[in-house]
């Protein structure tokens, strides 16, 4: 069974300060099928368009490659887009969401994202972030205006340019790459990594674990940095050796 190729887990938290939890995250091992979903709008939007995200995905179905999972998958996220920008054209207002999606099959694996929710993946030891931000001071660094270190204190650090529902049909960045056995991947929403810095995720992912306590963990540590926004993360380890089945 493909679920039994993978040891996952998820954790979403309201946080310290909003009301609300605009996160949601899905974990379909049987699929291959990873997500975090960040939404933004208040109250029965932000968390429309996150769950709407979510559901969609939700039924992918099981593919027969990754080329047709990750077809799958960009589809349903077109799909969540009419349906979250008919949902703003209802309200009056800006609804959307960010999104990272970790797809796997066999020992394959696709990242698609919009957005600053992110997937970093840690190998023997090493972290490494496969997505990139979509964000005002991520262009800002690419230009070279703008220190890497300069970040954390930007005005306009959390200012996104991509996002499903906002600005026409979803434009998702792929990445890609191979599985190997013992691959430990992190997707997690912004409100994560607001507070805990690479430094900080390296050194809890490097430890091990089961990946629910890795999940808590992260999400603990958050808390008690203040949490000023939802907090959501999926931790999926390759659990088997995808190349030799």
């Amino acid at each position: 069974m493909q679920a039994d190729r993978f040891e996952a887990a998820f954790r979403t938290d309201t946080g310290r300060v909003r009301d609300h939890n605009e996160d949601a995250a899905l974990s379909r091992p049987d699929l291959g099928l990873f997500a975090v979903a960040d939404g933004m709008g208040g109250h029965a939007a932000g968390d429309y368009a996150s769950g709407a995200i979510v559901a969609a995905l939700d039924s992918v179905g099981l593919a027969a490659s990754l080329e047709d999972l990750e077809a799958r998958v960009l589809e349903r996220l077109e799909g969540a887009h009419h349906a979250i920008a008919a949902r703003a054209a209802q309200l009056g207002g800006t609804v959307g969401a960010t999104v990272v999606a970790l797809m796997v099959h066999e020992d394959e694996f696709a990242c698609a994202w919009a957005g600053d929710s992110r997937l970093y993946r840690m190998r023997d030891g090493v972290l490494s972030q496969v997505s990139t931000d979509h964000t005002e001071v991520q262009d800002l660094i690419d230009a070279g205006t703008l220190r890497p270190e300069e970040a954390a204190t930007w005005p306009r650090r959390n200012v996104i340019t991509r996002a499903v529902g906002v600005t026409g049909p979803p434009t998702c960045d792929v990445a890609r790459g191979r599985v190997a056995l013992g691959d430990l991947f992190l997707l997690c929403s912004d409100g994560l990594t607001e507070h805990v810095g690479d430094a900080a995720l390296a050194e809890r992912l490097r430890g091990g674990g089961p990946a629910e306590a890795i999940c808590e963990a992260l999400v603990e540590e958050t808390l008690a940095a203040g949490a000023v926004d939802n907090v959501t993360c999926v931790v999926v380890r390759a659990a088997r050796d995808l190349a030799a089945e």
